[in-house]
């Protein structure tokens, strides 16, 4: 039952709705171990889904989770189906630690990670992410998660015919995988990683299967352009989400901000503006909240609900945030 969630407070939490962003569970004391952990989940999962809908993101604080291991049996305690790394279309480098849990992004730790639903630029996304805090930044590294719902309703408020267009047009992504991991780029896993095959013949009939078109480049890259995805959602509970990565790519993907259809455009093909999307930029400052983490935090994101990031950091100290994706 609800009840028995222990629900706490951040600094500077947000409100949406009468409900605060992102929602925090605290502990109970009866949890001591990964056991009992598992079992408080099995009997608290009606009541924990229930915030998750409400709020979009649910940070689970003082559990006793220390290593990957432990955020594993975590994780799998929901009873979700799995969504493996491997077998997704994103093209950022991550390294597993099990089938189930790998790292965040191995972008470097200057870098930025603009706001984007988990890859919302493929056919195929996950439902839900994990993420696991195992060591925190010195300073800096905190996730922002931004409430997409928002964002769109205040867009459909203040910008009525671009909000239109991006609803009944849709969008289409071009991305280029270059022909071996490159550990450097935060979109830098090879065409080969990112679609699970050997050789050129098994990529092109994947790309097939998926409704992509494509161009081979002479350095031996592959340049995709996704068949029209969605960038609004209506879910089930009624909500319209902004369900994309307009933000990541326009700030983040390389040349990209220089010149947006380089890799975005419209689902017909029409160019989307550079002043358009610097207003998507700037609404969703207002609904995105910074989540500072602390050693052995974890969060649990609605990703058609909630976009999230990474902010650059520094220290001597390692930043580690693992992930679990579930369908």
């Amino acid at each position: 039952m609800i009840e028995q969630l222990k629900l706490g407070t951040l600094d500077d939490q947000l409100m949406f709705d009468g409900k605060r962003f992102p929602a925090v569970v605290t502990k109970p004391s009866t949890v001591s171990s990964i056991t009992d952990a598992s079992k408080w989940i099995n009997d608290n999962k009606e009541a924990i889904e229930f915030e998750l809908s409400e709020s979009g993101v649910v940070l689970f604080r003082d559990f006793p989770v220390e290593d990957a291991i432990g955020f594993d049996a975590f994780s799998a305690a929901f009873g979700y189906p799995n969504f493996t790394y491997k077998e997704s279309l994103s093209n950022a480098v991550r390294i597993n630690y099990t089938e189930r849990v790998f790292t965040a992004n191995e972008a470097p730790k200057d870098v930025e990670i603009f706001l984007h639903h988990e890859m919302a630029q493929t056919p195929i996304s996950p439902d839900k992410l994990f993420f696991f805090c195992k060591s925190a930044a010195e300073q800096g590294g905190a996730t922002p998660v931004c409430r997409s719902d928002q964002l769109y309703s205040e867009l459909l408020k203040t910008y009525p015919c671009l909000a239109h267009d991006f609803k009944q047009k849709g969008l289409k992504y071009t991305t280029v995988m270059p022909k071996e991991d490159n550990h450097q780029s935060g979109q830098g896993r090879s065409w080969k990683s990112t679609l699970s095959v050997d050789n050129q013949k098994q990529a092109e009939q994947k790309l097939v299967e998926l409704g992509y078109s494509w161009q081979w480049l002479s350095d031996g890259g592959l340049k995709a352009i996704t068949p029209v995805l969605p960038a609004v959602l209506d879910l089930e509970t009624g909500k319209s989400v902004y369900y994309n990565q307009l933000i990541a790519a326009y700030l983040g993907w390389q040349g990209v901000k220089d010149d947006p259809s380089k890799a975005i455009c419209f689902g017909d093909g029409s160019p989307i503006l550079a002043k358009d999307l610097e207003v998507i930029v700037k609404l969703s400052k207002k609904y995105t909240y910074d989540l500072n983490w602390q050693d052995g935090d974890i969060a649990l994101v609605d990703n058609k609900m909630t976009m999230h990031g990474r902010r650059p950091y520094s220290g001597n100290r390692k930043r580690q945030v693992l992930v679990a994706l579930s369908a």
